[in-house]
């Protein structure tokens, strides 16, 4: 049943679309993305919408199972599919983590 609930979560998210840019706040926009698989709990509290806590509950969750999609995050206590929608852009299970944040005012691409 937990196969078939990722499924149509992964299919409404893709329905869903991109998730919008938006305003930053004064903050400065973020660029590249974060190995949730081998990311620090300083690399995960700067993503948008992750505090310390979010962030060691991440580490909790991957140091049983790690990360085989992205969407396996709203699988972690207090994070739902609002705020996966909000990391999308900024995460993934594989790769080198780049997560930086870009100048203020400059426009950034994201991947």
């Amino acid at each position: 049943m937990a196969g078939r609930t990722l499924g149509l979560l992964a299919l409404m998210l893709l329905l869903a679309g991109p998730a919008s840019a938006g305003a930053s706040g004064g903050r400065a926009e973020l660029t590249g993305v974060v190995n949730l698989n081998a990311a620090t709990l300083e690399q995960l509290d700067a993503l948008p919408g992750v505090g310390p806590k979010a962030a060691q509950a991440i580490l909790a969750y991957r140091a049983r199972k790690p990360f085989r999609r992205v969407e396996e995050l709203v699988r972690v206590k207090g994070i739902g599919l609002k705020r996966l929608e909000q990391l999308r852009p900024y995460v993934a299970v594989g790769g080198e983590t780049t997560l930086r944040r870009a100048p203020a005012g400059k426009e950034v691409a994201r991947r």
